[in-house]
């Protein structure tokens, strides 16, 4: 099983990512803010996720890392 790992400081909530995932298991995190102001991207159910990679692909600040389950 695959992750998405999302690095939340470098996030700019540019909302790309929740475009691109055909699962729409992603959203913005409307509760955090992060030390640049935004607010991060983040999984909603990383049990729907697919590992298409469509999030990390589009992502224009590589904010996105799809890694193997230990």
């Amino acid at each position: 099983m695959k992750s998405i790992i999302f690095d939340e400081e470098k996030c700019k909530g540019c909302g790309l990512c929740i475009i691109a995932c055909p699962k729409k298991i992603i959203n913005l995190d409307k509760d955090k803010i992060n030390k640049k102001g935004y607010n991060p991207a983040g999984v909603k159910n990383q049990d729907l996720c697919i590992s298409c990679a469509q999030c990390a692909i589009i992502c224009p600040h590589v904010v996105i890392k799809i890694e193997n389950d230990k």
